[in-house]
């Protein structure tokens, strides 16, 4: 490939991770807003949940790889996609609702969304596999998190349900491929599918980690 094709390419590349990423935020902001909208805070409240959960990984990660100041706090386009998905599920809740478990989807869309985008950055900024697929975990588990601790609830990645671990599949897949040489665009709709479907399934049919044995337990 020449300079120019290679430029092209690199383009191309930033496109789809700001598309991801941007995604990423909006249905995470969804699956905040649902949750503090059950919980029956105020619409100010329902925002705070919304971006917490959308930005809240994501500005753990660029803290950890240097890219400060966070892309959550200084690019506008973020905080905008978070309070659109916000209000849209204050002022449209009941169409929200109808889906059958809205909260479920778009938290399983945002952990796909998330796992690879956070793999991607850290590539990016030059650190190792390991680091990349330590932060894809990280950016996706991350706004979850921040929803549970702020809706006082045990968080989702401390239960048994495969919700960390599903990250890591997509983030190890992404980092993989890159490493293995895969076509950029196919591996990451690969792990972001892989991640999204594991995340939901267990959902939908109840799948869980075994869970570890307390002391006197038999067995």
């Amino acid at each position: 490939m020449n300079v120019q094709e290679l430029a092209l390419a690199s383009l191309n590349d930033h496109r789809l991770f700001t598309f991801l990423d941007l995604a990423g935020t909006f249905a995470f902001a969804i699956s905040g807003a649902v949750a503090a909208r059950n919980r029956g805070l105020d619409w100010f409240g329902v925002m705070v949940i919304a971006f917490a959960v959308a930005c809240g990984g994501g500005m753990v990660r660029d803290l950890c790889i240097g890219a400060v100041p966070p892309a959550g706090l200084t690019d506008w386009r973020y905080l905008t996609v978070a309070m659109v998905a916000a209000w849209m599920t204050i002022a449209a809740g009941r169409l929200v609702a109808r889906l059958t478990h809205p909260v479920t989807f778009f938290d399983s869309l945002g952990l796909g969304l998330f796992a690879v985008t956070g793999a991607q950055k850290a590539m990016i900024y030059g650190h190792n596999a390991e680091v990349a697929v330590l932060l894809g975990i990280v950016t996706a588990v991350g706004g979850g998190v921040a929803r549970d601790v702020l809706l006082n609830r045990v968080p989702v990645i401390l239960q048994r349900e495969i919700y960390a671990s599903a990250a890591l599949v997509g983030a190890g897949i992404e980092v993989a491929g890159e490493r293995l040489g895969w076509d950029s665009s196919g591996r990451t709709w690969l792990a972001l599918g892989v991640c999204f479907t594991l995340r939901y399934l267990s959902l939908r049919y109840k799948w869980n980690l075994p869970r570890a044995p307390r002391h006197g337990d038999n067995g």
